[in-house]
């Protein structure tokens, strides 16, 4: 079937595919609505268990020494760009955010012990209102760490019970008592906090690794400029106490400045003799650099490197050009001379104008040619014994060994010219290439003496900057704000949780759809027919019917109506073919696909249109047009062909309970249906029956896995592929392909058998008849179990 004759197969446009997605997941609908519940429900849990956070906030200011009219020492260095004054903002948060900074702000606040106090459903950690303290004394004094985890349980304001993580009891203790516990002696103490509500109370008492904690909370802080035009910055830290948080910050903040007053004492003392030495330094440098200079420019007798690369590259192009032009020569000159020898024949003209320079050869290459025109008007009225002739053959052979002997100078001229220019180009080549090294050796030398220069001259006007300058002792950061939190919990933030919950809830059924697709590789419906662009006729939809007879007088089921449908499309197909009657194949890729069902109901539908229709089971391998009618075995296709004795009406018999419709069936199962199939009875049993029936449909065998279709492709109008949908493997639809892009059947059209409308497959028949299950009509069909309709399935 040609695409542009039979547009009622072929859409005019490509199917929505984001319309197509949204039905099926709006037919799943149930389990989106479910994920969805079971997210919001996590999300639920995870706030409920997770611990909060808030955030605290501080601001302090970079000052500017040079707009107090005092220099800092630092800012001799700071347009060098190899140091930088201490306003630099980001040289400031990287000092705010260093590990030897937030090393001193735990151990000065004691960071590496937490408190916890047991509550619903989770511990609340203490900081400054925590009830009890410990205090620990390592043993060995060459270790710094000591670590544990208990449980105090206070009996009263005076004792307490003591246990491990494991809760295993360790003893009975009194506060302010020390207690061995192997590496340090620890003591626990009550602080004001402590009241009656904490008696009986579990608490629990934490020492962490200094190191464990300062790295906890410098991946926590965040230092950041307030804005790019000013040398403000904010501190901000989130943790689950915010009083914990704003001691931190402020505490950062204060060794900060003592740190700043610390270097810029140091540096006050450095500055001047680091200057000096550096000036005696640079000016020796910078006399060994103009010594090398003056050196090297007398050495390679240098003047101005950049004009002579340019002469030497211009000289360069030119040879190039030379080199071309006498090579392009010498080609034409072989091509010539190739040609003169192929032509042997006096009448034959040379090729002129190729391209050949050479004046005397032009002009040889144009007497040779009139003479040749001279001779051939001649012949017109003459022989080739006529004086004349010979006197111009004389002439041409003459030329032509002329010609040869010129063109095999013009080739050794050129060859030599070749090899001199060749010689020139060397030695240009040669000094172009030393261009570069001169150059960029110079500009080393070049580059170092400005740098040495610009060095000395830099360090003169600094050391008379520094001499003036005041030692200045102030902090570099001033307290903007200080550090503060509103109270308002910032982790986790319940609404960004549920919208989260909510979005994986609808995307985690898409995930689990679109596994389930990729790992789906059976056809479903017309998406899959459309990849291999053969046209679609239609699709019957899926049934749970007995009965394999299913087009009735009466029967208005929507499978009825689909094989009225499949009617129409195979009429409208075949209304171009030259024959009155018309011969139509149903095939398949491999068996159980159902093209014995296809042919058996669709011949039975034109029957019931009042076409007079025959149908002939030629599937020889695997019969099944009695099976399906409970027939029993009778003389049919293959009985026919290798009993010359047997005529039409021996073997053709009527359908039961439908008029004009007769059978022809396979017959006896022969071991060699291929061989068989080709018999000149064959192609004389199709001549008579396209006179007796209007419609002739024929159950073939599967093209996938035999050969018989295709030996009696040319007795067909128009194939019907049946592609049995969630059977037929996506993959084998290139049989197919291949066989309509080679056109080995004709006019051939896909029907999808078995689809599943309730899934979104296919596209629905009649008007008002239900789908595959539940319909109503011919028969009675099951209905689903309650259970399959819950759950979509």
């Amino acid at each position: 079937m040609e695409p542009d004759q039979n547009n009622f197969s072929i859409e005019e446009h490509q199917e929505n595919g984001l319309k197509d997605l949204l039905i099926k997941y709006l037919y799943n609908w149930k389990w989106f609505v479910l994920s969805v519940i079971v997210s919001l429900f996590l999300g639920v849990v995870y706030l409920r268990y997770q611990t909060p956070l808030y955030e605290v906030n501080a601001a302090i200011l970079i000052k500017d020494d040079k707009k107090g009219d005092v220099m800092s020492e630092l800012s001799a260095f700071e347009d060098l760009g190899i140091l930088k004054n201490n306003k630099n903002i980001d040289n400031e948060i990287e000092i705010l955010k260093s590990r030897s900074l937030m090393t001193r702000v735990v151990n000065e606040l004691k960071l590496n012990i937490s408190y916890f106090v047991k509550g619903r459903p989770l511990e609340h950690e203490r900081f400054f209102n925590t009830p009890v303290t410990i205090e620990y004394f390592l043993k060995d004094s060459t270790k710094k760490e000591f670590g544990g985890n208990w449980i105090l349980i206070p009996e009263s304001n005076e004792s307490f019970t003591l246990k491990n993580s494991e809760n295993e009891l360790i003893g009975k203790y009194k506060f302010g008592h020390e207690i061995n516990l192997g590496a340090a002696n620890v003591i626990f103490k009550t602080t004001g906090y402590f009241d009656d509500y904490y008696v009986n109370k579990t608490l629990r008492v934490v020492i962490s690794s200094v190191n464990q904690v300062v790295d906890k909370y410098l991946d926590a802080i965040k230092v950041t400029p307030v804005n790019k035009n000013a040398n403000a910055i904010t501190i901000s830290l989130r943790d689950p106490l915010a009083d914990k948080a704003a001691a931190i910050v402020d505490n950062l903040i204060k060794h900060h400045n003592l740190d700043a007053i610390a270097d810029k004492n140091q540096v006050s003392r450095n500055t001047a003799e680091f200057i000096n030495e550096r000036i005696k330094f640079i000016t020796n440098e910078l006399s060994d650099v103009e010594g090398e200079a003056e050196e090297y420019k007398t050495k390679h007798k240098l003047t101005d490197v950049k004009s002579e690369a340019e002469i030497f590259l211009k000289t360069g192009s030119e040879s190039e050009l030379s080199i071309v032009e006498a090579g392009t020569q010498l080609k034409f000159a072989e091509y010539m001379a190739e040609d003169l020898d192929k032509r042997t024949e006096l009448d034959e003209m040379i090729p002129a104008n190729i391209g050949l320079q050479d004046g005397t050869i032009s002009a040889m290459i144009g007497d040779y040619n009139r003479l040749v025109l001279e001779r051939n008007r001649i012949l017109k009225n003459s022989s080739v014994k006529n004086p004349v002739i010979e006197i111009i053959d004389g002439q041409l052979m003459a030329l032509r060994r002329n010609l040869k002997q010129s063109l095999a100078n013009l080739k050794t001229s050129l060859q030599i010219k070749l090899k001199e220019l060749d010689k020139q180009e060397g030695g240009i080549n040669s000094k172009i290439a030393t261009v570069p090294k001169y150059e960029r050796e110079f500009r080393t030398i070049q580059r170092q003496q400005q740098i040495k220069e610009a060095l000395y001259l830099y360090l003169l006007q600094k050391r008379e900057e520094t001499s003036i300058a005041l030692a200045v002792t102030v902090a570099n950061a001033k307290v903007i704000d200080k550090a503060y939190s509103n109270g308002t919990m910032v982790a986790p933030k319940k609404q960004i949780v549920y919208l989260a919950a909510f979005l994986l809830g609808l995307i985690f059924p898409v995930i689990i759809f679109y596994i389930l697709d990729l790992m789906d590789t059976k056809v479903h419906g017309k998406n899959d027919i459309d990849r291999i662009r053969i046209p679609f006729i239609g699709d019957i939809p899926q049934s749970l019917l007995k009965e394999r007879m299913i087009l009735t007088a009466g029967n208005n089921s929507n499978i009825a109506e689909a094989f009225r449908l499949l009617r129409t499309n195979v009429e409208f197909i075949t209304n171009n073919s030259s024959a009155g009657n018309k011969t139509i194949f149903v095939t398949s890729t491999i068996g159980k696909e159902g093209k014995s069902f296809i042919a058996l109901n669709l011949a039975a539908s034109f029957s019931l249109s009042g076409k007079k229709t025959l149908l002939i089971g030629a599937d020889l391998r695997a019969p099944k047009i009695l099976e399906y009618l409970e027939l029993p075995e009778r003389n049919g296709l293959t009985s026919y062909i290798k009993n010359p004795d047997l005529k039409i009406d021996d073997i053709v018999f009527k359908a039961p309970d439908l008029d004009n419709f007769d059978i022809l069936s396979s017959g006896p199962i022969p071991p060699n249906p291929a061989e068989l199939l080709m018999h000149p009875r064959v192609a004389d049993l199709f001549d008579q029956l396209k006179k007796r029936y209007e419609w002739i449909v024929v159950d073939t065998a599967p093209v996938g896995l035999v050969a018989d279709t295709l030996l009696m492709s040319a007795y067909a109008d128009c194939t019907i592929f049946v592609a049995r949908a969630n059977y037929l493997d996506k993959r084998l639809l290139r049989v197919a392909e291949t066989l309509n892009k080679e056109k080995r059947l004709p006019k051939m059209a896909i029907l999808i058998n078995g689809s599943d409308y309730k899934r979104g497959y296919g596209y629905g028949y009649g008007y008002g008849y239900g789908y595959a299950y539940g319909g109503y009509g011919y028969g009675k069909e099951k209905q689903k179990p309650r259970w399959r309709t819950i759950l979509g399935i």
